[in-house]
């Protein structure tokens, strides 16, 4: 049998790819072995949806008067926004990495763990709106930390900001292991205690307010006396990475709305009280009493300042609690560039991004 030899120019041809194949093989290797970053996702323009997380809390109260007056859809303009509840931090972790919601305000403690568990990839810092509002309530015959030895104490999820605040304090106090923690969603747990079934709780407003007011708790500490001037950050809004390069002005719009539910929460407190009870009734069923949310209002400042600052601490809390082995990095986390465009353009001060903003 003849074999049939290939003609020149076919030769000529099967090199040529071959040459062409063995430098794309090599320019990917080189790509794969240099420390360059992968290349940012481009402007896509204004989003077609936002899905938005939040909590029915009151320390989320920028976020329900935003919803409640129509604040972020009046922004956004064409751009849909999709809120949807939840009932603490991890829950809304998942749904950020998962990649079926876009930004979320949400607690320190959370904020930190979706930026740790995805090597500081999949979520940015983008603004502060809440400090304060967190306090661990007692039974009335506890009077000091010792009394905790053996009692039940509850926060609202495993990992959230006030788990985390709770067993730092424990540790601090040598009381690691001597107190049962438990966790228990807010309305469970003024139940519990109404029943007897727990003795304390590290509680975000309203709920520390209503263990006092319905339920008979007083308060060993105030969460605030354990931070400079009293400031930390309890919510903060941060954003899909992906979300927030591809729809940048999207962003830029929900943050106008943000700084627009401050304003009006910190300059008529009387109306941003009803709306936000408002928009808890429509969430939970229930209304506050007029002294619940009075009192839950006077624990918080309503700020869009994250309180960067804090960060560094709040990571090496983890730790401190049992939650991480190391303490997560928090270098690069923030990104409050459109939030001070916005801030400037309204004619207010800028917020310090801390040193966050860089790696």
């Amino acid at each position: 049998m003849s074999i049939r030899r290939p003609r020149p120019a076919r030769l000529r041809t099967i090199a040529a790819v071959a040459v062409a194949l063995s430098l794309a093989v090599a320019a990917g290797c080189s790509r794969a072995d240099s420390d360059e970053a992968p290349a940012a996702s481009a402007d896509k323009g204004p989003a077609t949806e936002l899905r938005l997380g939040y909590f029915p809390n009151v320390t989320h109260a920028a976020a329900l008067v935003g919803l409640g007056d129509n604040l972020f859809t009046k922004e956004l303009g064409s751009t849909k926004l999709v809120p949807t509840k939840f009932n603490a931090g991890p829950e809304a972790v998942g749904a950020l990495l998962g990649g079926s919601l876009d930004a979320s305000f949400i607690g320190s403690g959370p904020a930190i763990n979706a930026y740790a568990k995805s090597n500081g990839e999949a979520v940015r810092l983008i603004a502060g709106t809440t400090s304060g509002g967190a306090q661990l309530v007692v039974k009335p015959a506890i009077t000091k930390p010792e009394d905790l030895v053996g009692k039940t104490v509850v926060t609202p999820q495993l990992g959230n900001t006030q788990d985390v605040s709770l067993k730092k304090w424990l540790s601090e106090k040598g009381l690691t292991g001597k107190v049962k923690v438990t966790n228990l969603e807010n309305a469970a747990t003024l139940d519990a205690f109404k029943k007897g079934d727990v003795d304390a709780a590290w509680l975000p407003e309203p709920w520390s307010s209503r263990l006092v007011l319905d339920a008979g708790a007083k308060v060993l500490l105030d969460e605030a006396t354990l931070w400079p001037d009293g400031k930390f950050p309890t919510t903060v809004l941060i954003v899909r990475t992906q979300f927030l390069q591809e729809h940048p002005e999207t962003v830029k719009q929900l943050l106008t709305g943000l700084v627009a539910a401050i304003d009006f929460s910190t300059k008529d407190k009387a109306a941003a009280k009803t709306l936000v009870n408002a928009q808890l009734k429509e969430l939970t069923g229930k209304a506050l009493q007029p002294a619940v949310i009075d009192r839950a209002f006077g624990a918080i400042d309503i700020t869009a300042d994250p309180v960067a600052g804090q960060f560094p601490q709040l990571a090496k809390d983890q730790v401190t609690a049992a939650i991480a082995k190391e303490a997560p990095s928090v270098a690069g986390f923030a990104d409050l560039g459109p939030l001070n465009d916005v801030l400037t353009k309204a004619g207010q001060p800028t917020v310090d991004a801390a040193g966050l903003d860089k790696k």
